[in-house]
């Protein structure tokens, strides 16, 4: 018996499949099968039920697969203490990031990472909220940075930064600045329904119906570039992050207008899913992200 065999039947439970099961594992089917099979041999116990469609795990199989969650939790976690204690920060880290983020934090915290770790290897995805969550559970991705609050409480956040959300737009000749309470008169231009940041914005401005576009005219956009293109055309209004508000020329620049009875703001965290081994990896990136990012909002 072996860490490995008990990472292989944690597979298959999760999967309901031996095929995916291999992939996952970088194995092949025959291979995973047979270290398998030979697992309950020595043990003496059915883990699966093969005949089912998909694969069933066995009533006896699950009190094994409790004792083997725990015993491979334990071995990685001495793993990741050994290498905290050797300082090491190596290897590669799957990262994914939704849209609305990666644009404007990317370019900032990419080179002086990956010039800090040399022997750290970044895997970065862009991909939605869902697809996201849906990849670390998978075990496709190690870690996450996202939008919070989120509904899956499976999954662990920790807060990176909070961002002020700056409203883009045009106002009545004279005006200077808005009321929150006032947001909800305007024709807002949001991104289209899956982004977090449009039910965000739609809650924190009690938007009712989105008077956006003419009613011969529909748009689903998913770009901020998309939006300001938009709001400059019909003369609306739309609100951006913080960071991607300081990349606008110095004419739309002009166009940022105040919100006089407080501010909208949203948190950024990175997201995992039983990160075990790869604990002291997250944590510093959690770190690092967090003093970048910080120095340039301020």
């Amino acid at each position: 018996m072996n860490i490995q065999q008990l990472e292989y039947i944690l597979a298959v439970d999760q999967f309901k499949s031996f095929s995916k099961a291999a992939d996952y594992c970088h194995v092949t089917q025959a291979t995973l099968s047979a270290m398998v099979k030979k697992l309950e041999e020595q043990l003496d116990v059915v883990i699966f039920d093969r005949k089912a469609n998909p694969i069933a795990t066995t009533e006896n199989g699950r009190e094994i697969l409790v004792q083997a969650q725990q015993v491979v939790a334990h071995a990685n976690a001495l793993l990741s203490s050994s290498k905290a204690i050797n300082q090491k920060i190596e290897g590669k880290v799957k990262l994914g990031i939704i849209p609305t983020i990666a644009s404007s934090v990317l370019p900032l915290i990419m080179k002086k990472l990956v010039d800090k770790y040399p022997t750290l290897h970044l895997e970065i995805h862009e991909v939605t909220t869902n697809q996201l969550v849906k990849d670390l559970r998978e075990g496709k991705l190690d870690v996450g940075i996202l939008s919070t609050p989120i509904a899956a409480t499976d999954l662990e956040t920790s807060l990176l930064y909070m961002e002020d959300l700056r409203l883009y737009g045009y106002l009545p000749s004279g005006k200077k600045s808005i009321s929150k309470s006032e947001l909800n008169q305007q024709r807002m231009f949001l991104l289209q329904e899956g982004h977090c940041l449009r039910d965000q914005i739609i809650q924190l401005c009690d938007l009712k119906k989105n008077k956006s576009l003419p009613v011969n005219l529909s748009v689903e956009s998913n770009t901020f570039d998309t939006l300001l293109n938009l709001v400059d055309t019909f003369q609306g209004m739309t609100l951006l992050p913080s960071l991607y508000a300081r990349q606008l020329s110095e004419t739309r620049m002009c166009q940022l207008v105040d919100i006089h009875d407080g501010s909208l703001k949203r948190e950024v965290s990175i997201c995992y899913y039983r990160p075990y081994a790869k604990w002291n990896i997250i944590r510093r990136l959690q770190s690092e992200i967090t003093e970048i990012v910080t120095d340039h909002l301020k």
